[in-house]
């Protein structure tokens, strides 16, 4: 693989793991039941980041392979899409 395939393929899973972290973000939040003065009464008690990274990257990663194989083993992409209609 040269160079920009690389960089494709790392902008491709940076893409998909943005998107993924928007969908994964909201689940499990539950606001805190008595915020502090000044706290944001819809602020999560216990956002657990560290989990939603991990199934962020998973998810990411497992999309990204789908998107890999179409592109790279079955040799679709856009272009060859299009073109057929």
């Amino acid at each position: 693989m040269s160079f920009s395939e690389i960089f494709g393929q790392l902008l491709t899973y940076s893409l998909l793991w943005v998107l993924c972290l928007f969908v994964v973000l909201p689940f499990g939040v539950k606001p805190d039941e008595s915020p502090e003065i000044g706290h944001d009464p819809g602020a999560p008690a216990n956002p657990a980041l560290k989990k939603k990274v991990l199934a962020t990257s998973l998810l990411a990663l497992v999309l990204w392979g789908i998107v890999f194989y179409f592109t790279h083993v079955l040799g679709y992409s856009l272009q060859s899409i299009f073109e057929n209609q």
